[in-house]
């Protein structure tokens, strides 16, 4: 919902400052979502009129034009537009001008003609959303005068607020003011027209009757005669415009002014095109169909109401949108207003199944007020009467069907204190009710409070609590410490499963969230069993098997980003995997894996996420074996084992199913079943003391098989010498002088005593015990 202060105002016995009312409405619940200063950027902008137009020499596009900024004398302007005539009014940003989007105008050279300013749409000034070309003034002003004079633009403050599901009265300016007004420290005044009545009643020509009571509530009309129907006044075009609403006419600009100002929807008809004079609310019959004012033809069903006419002919859709049949025209003289109140649900259920919203759908949707209808009837009366010189008919038709109830709601105080945490007493909680309408009576301690007619919302004790709240506010309300005594608590198993998150999180890799539907073939296209599990109601025909696999889904990412030349990316994620259920099992073997997909690089960046994760779960022996495993390289594959028992698979992605996804680079990749990781067994903490010497860092490499692990390698390293501290790989290189069955491995070895500083001969002697312990066990050249 948009609000202009100067609108706000008008309904507040006081001036606020823009600040305190923006504090304000951010206290009540409706935060303010932007702020926008109006009449603002116009200096500088001046009202010029057209001498002259003519081709620019060297473009098609812009014209010259010489225009009269108030001096007589021809200023030259190159413009893109062509709308404009000789002896139009237009403005002009003269040089040195900010505009209101904060760009200077200077003087500048447009395909070698000077431009001396900037003749304004509509758009470029603010003042409106049309920025088809520039905006010709309507204005009896001098030359030189301030746009802003010219078209009496005081300052104001536009704000757009949040208008949460339960508050229908934020719906509309005078509720919004008279929720602000106590908060604020004034007082709040509904307008009060007067309207001047002559000729027949309105109930001698005008009739209404409501079929289905049970969806209208209440409906008013009253006939307004001798109407000229042009265009509405430039301050209430502009205030349309700032709320959001498309000035068409002065008849329609009145009645979204008067929705807009209190909330009330309405809908003028040509009363010359209602057959009858007659009004008729009912449900529609399967089938009936009506052209609605945005020419579209729509059909009903029995769920929704109509308006029709005294020949049954549909002329609007309650609550949404009139019909085409009776708009009005500039030939309309006589009118006939309708003022209705339409219950919430159908009016929600009938906008949601035609997909049509409109601003009065969505203030029927959350509910109108059945009481505001005289006045919203009186204030239209009062503005058509000014602007377009209607005569209104003495009184009005007036019919009733079922109204919600408005029982008293018994408030405990007891019950505020106790949900909200405070200690208010029972006059208190009566001085922030009154303000907005919610009238007490004292009953004992407590308060029986009857909610008023546009809060249709609030229909039990908890929904006075919530007002209690809002004007105590909420800010005043002590913050206390929960001293429930079933504390909550994460289980071991949710708190490492956590932990696994942060971990990936903190790798810097990026997790996917793929969906567990594959297409047929996928399976296979990843190089792994394609006899998945197929589903008999797939949500989509095209992926009907469940996946028994994380790779195909991180590798449909990995082809995505490599397809838009994201190289290098790296993922995880943790989801679930159905495999065949085992004998005697008539569900899928559903399991919970984490996978991790590194492109860019080879087997040993996977190994060493393994070996982080299992760091991180205290797994015992974590270890990889290696072998050949589907869908990964058939020499850089491996089975991630704890204690002897295989838990997933690592190393790299076997390069035919990186062609099959169009990825041009190696990816390594890490699945383990991760529910059994968090229900295996766990090694204690293992602590050692820092040393305070010096430590020896030496490299070796080594040529090995390729069927050799690395970490078998770095195991072997670590048990060599009593002096080794840490053992790293980082470096693994294939490639000649290497046969293409081996590999070389280099490694980081860190020595270091506790009690003293390493002598050069300790060194050398644990250096030759770590070379002899890797070429005796694995079968290892050390490399030069």
């Amino acid at each position: 919902m948009k609000v202009l202060s100067s609108w706000l105002h008008e309904m507040l016995d006081a001036p606020v400052a823009p600040e305190a009312l923006a504090a304000a409405f951010d206290d009540l619940g409706t935060p303010v979502e932007e702020e926008v200063r109006l009449g603002e950027g116009l200096e500088g902008v001046v009202v010029a009129r057209v001498l002259d137009l003519r081709p620019h020499p060297n473009a098609d596009k812009i014209q010259l034009v010489d225009v009269d900024a108030g001096d007589g004398q021809p200023l030259q302007i190159c413009c893109g537009a062509f709308n404009m005539a000789v002896g139009d009014l237009v403005p002009l940003a003269t040089l040195g001008t900010t505009m209101p989007n904060g760009m200077t105008i200077e003087r500048r050279k447009l395909r070698g003609e000077w431009s001396n300013g900037m003749l304004c749409s509509s758009r470029e000034l603010e003042l409106g959303d049309d920025h088809g070309g520039i905006r010709v003034l309507d204005v009896d002003a001098s030359t030189g005068t301030p746009l802003r004079d010219a078209l009496g633009i005081e300052p104001d403050v536009l704000w757009e607020l949040e208008v949460n599901p339960n508050r229908p009265d934020a719906m509309s300016v005078a509720g919004l003011a008279r929720d602000v007004a106590p908060k604020a420290g004034v007082g709040f005044r509904l307008p009060s027209p007067t309207v001047s009545t002559a000729g027949s009643r309105a109930d001698a020509v005008a009739h209404v009757d409501i079929a289905d009571p049970d969806l209208c509530g209440r409906f008013v009309t009253r006939v307004l005669r001798d109407v000229t129907v042009g265009e509405s006044p430039a301050w209430m075009q502009r205030r349309l415009i700032a709320l959001g609403m498309r000035p068409i006419n002065a008849l329609v600009d009145i009645s979204n002014y008067v929705m807009l100002e209190l909330g009330q929807p309405n809908h003028p008809y040509d009363l010359a095109k209602v057959a009858g004079g007659t009004l008729r609310a009912r449900r529609a019959r399967d089938g009936e169909t009506l052209v609605t004012l945005d020419d579209v033809k729509r059909t009903f069903t029995t769920d929704d109401l109509l308006i029709t006419d005294g020949d049954d002919r549909p002329v609007g859709i309650a609550g949404i949108m009139g019909g085409a049949a009776c708009e009005i025209s500039a030939s309309t003289t006589d009118v006939l207003l309708e003022m209705a109140w339409f219950q919430p649900t159908s009016i929600s259920r009938t906008s949601r199944r035609l997909g049509l919203r409109s601003e009065a759908s969505a203030r029927f949707e959350k509910g109108a007020d059945p009481e505001v209808i005289d006045l919203a009837a009186d204030r239209f009366c009062q503005l058509a009467a000014e602007i377009c010189g209607a005569v209104t008919a003495p009184g009005q038709v007036d019919e009733r069907g079922t109204l919600p109830g408005r029982d008293p709601i018994r408030v405990r105080t007891a019950r505020v204190n106790a949900l909200l945490g405070t200690d208010l007493e029972r006059e208190r909680i009566t001085e922030l009710l009154d303000p907005i309408g919610f009238t007490s009576t004292p009953v004992g301690d407590d308060l029986d409070v009857v909610v008023p007619s546009w809060r249709y919302d609030s229909e039990a004790e908890i929904d006075v609590v919530e007002e209690v709240a809002r004007h105590h506010g909420y800010r005043n309300i002590p913050h206390r410490e929960l001293t429930e005594p079933r504390v909550g608590r994460l289980s071991t198993r949710q708190k490492d499963r956590r932990s696994v998150r942060r971990l990936m999180t903190g790798l810097g890799l990026a997790e996917c969230l793929p969906l567990p539907f594959l297409a047929p073939g996928q399976l296979a296209r990843c190089g792994l069993d394609p006899h998945g599990i197929r589903l008999l109601n797939p949500l989509v025909a095209e992926e009907s098997i469940l996946r028994t696999s994380l790779l195909p889904g991180l590798m449909a990412a990995a082809s995505h980003n490599a397809t838009r030349r994201q190289t290098g990316v790296g993922l995880w994620e943790i989801g679930r995997v159905f495999l065949p259920p085992p004998e005697g099992q008539v569900l899928p073997d559903e399991r919970e894996h984490l996978a991790v997909l590194l492109a860019g690089h080879d087997a040993p960046a996977a190994v060493e996420v393994w070996q982080v994760l299992a760091d991180r779960l205290r797994l015992p022996e974590p270890a990889v074996e290696n072998d050949v495993v589907a869908g990964l390289h058939p020499t850089r594959g491996a089975r991630a084992t704890v204690a002897g028992t295989p838990v997933g698979l690592v190393g790299e992605i076997d390069p035919a199913v990186l062609a099959r996804h169009d990825v041009g680079e190696r990816v390594a990749y890490l699945e383990v079943d991760l529910g059994a990781l968090l229900d295996g067994p766990r090694r204690d903490e293992a602590y050692r003391p820092m040393s305070r010497f010096p430590s020896s860092d030496i490299d070796l490499a080594f040529e090995v098989a390729d069927g050799i692990s690395a970490i078998d390698v770095e195991r072997t390293l670590a048990g060599g010498s009593d002096l080794v501290w840490s053992v790293r790989l980082f470096d693994v290189y294939r490639g000649p002088p290497l046969p293409e069955t081996r590999r070389s491995l280099a490694y980081a070895v860190r020595l270091q005593a506790l009690d003293r500083t390493l002598t050069d001969a300790e060194v050398a002697a644990a250096r030759s015990s770590l070379i002899a312990a890797v070429e005796s066990a694995h079968d290892a050249v050390l490399r030069g």
